[in-house]
């Protein structure tokens, strides 16, 4: 008997077997947590990782979406090198999640990590955030056309970020600096292991101003607050208590900067994981939890699954080696 008999032969006489297959596929879309959820930020509190990871916990939580706690765990250092170098040794634990978004292609193209985005498991992308230019309450600079103006005459005033150097806050304001005129290089671009450590230190006067994500100022900002917006890297307005803060193409400058920001997990999670965690999120974006949460921090729903997550990992990776090129912090 050919092969191809058999094969026609095995979808007509074995549908036992079939059924049998089926069964397996749903039992395999059916697993969920046996145990609480590590879910990694990788950085100190108060930054847009942790923001993230606390903001889900909390919604998944109080939306009842999983009968599993999703514990938020804090590891910084290395702009998140630190993290990943942990995560990695966890390989196949489908009980890890962590915070991403792009210092996890910026710091290994810059040489500060060892584990990149293949090392890991895509999951899904959430959100898109953007950049904000953060001054203190009393600075003289109201705009930042203002700052830029102080910096052309003084390059030693320092910018304060969340990241490492090369990684996502210094590409922001260096591509920023760039749009105004300066060169990229010259921005004195301090780095913090977060954006809480970086809005700390601007409140106490160690910076002259802090990139960092408009979501996790959020807290930061409003009346009485000892720190001011000068403005945000969104094509347009955002909504909720961001609302006043002007874009950067208001002011005329001709830049915009997203900051996308996702799940991944540890190495070869398995595939039924990714499928539960995958519709865990897409059901949690339609809640009217997260949907309150989303406009308070001014963030746009931006999900990819798992697949297309991966590809667009791919292609951002690409895209900035082509950036930190330009800017001298591509490693050889």
């Amino acid at each position: 008997m050919t092969s191809l008999s058999l094969k026609r032969l095995a979808v007509i006489a074995l549908p036992m077997a079939a059924l049998s297959g089926m069964a397996t596929a749903v039992n395999a879309q059916e697993w969920t947590p046996s145990r609480s959820i590590e879910f990694v930020a990788p950085a100190n509190p108060g930054g847009g990782w942790d923001t993230l990871v606390r903001t889900v916990s909390r919604v998944i939580q109080e939306e009842q979406l999983s009968d599993r706690n999703f514990a938020a765990i804090n590891v910084p250092g290395g702009g998140g090198a630190v993290a990943w170098a942990q995560i990695a040794r966890d390989s196949g634990n489908p009980h890890k999640l962590f915070a991403t978004s792009p210092p996890v292609i910026l710091v290994p193209l810059a040489g500060a990590s060892r584990y990149d985005h293949s090392d890991f498991t895509p999951v899904a992308r959430l959100i898109t955030d953007y950049s904000i230019l953060l001054v203190a309450a009393d600075s003289e600079y109201e705009t930042i056309n203002d700052l830029f103006d102080a910096l052309r005459e003084n390059p030693n005033l320092s910018i304060g970020g969340g990241s490492a150097p090369g990684s996502m806050d210094h590409i922001s304001v260096a591509g920023l600096a760039s749009a105004a005129g300066l060169e990229a290089s010259s921005v004195n671009y301090i780095p913090f292991s977060g954006g809480g450590d970086a809005m700390t230190n601007l409140m106490g006067g160690h910076v002259e101003a802090v990139i960092t994500g408009a979501g996790e100022s959020v807290g930061q900002l409003g009346e009485g607050s000892q720190l001011r917006a000068l403005g945000v890297s969104a094509p347009e307005r955002l909504s909720g208590s961001l609302a006043d803060v002007p874009t950067y193409q208001e002011q005329g400058v001709d830049y915009t900067f997203d900051i996308w920001r996702g799940v991944m997990g540890a190495p070869d999670m398995p595939e039924e994981a990714v499928a539960y965690y995958e519709d865990l999120f897409a059901e949690m974006l339609e809640t009217d939890g997260w949907q309150r949460a989303r406009d308070q921090l001014g963030w746009i729903d931006a999900y990819q699954d798992s697949e297309e997550f991966g590809v667009f990992l791919d292609e951002q990776q690409e895209l900035f080696s082509s950036v930190l090129s330009d800017l001298g912090l591509l490693r050889q």
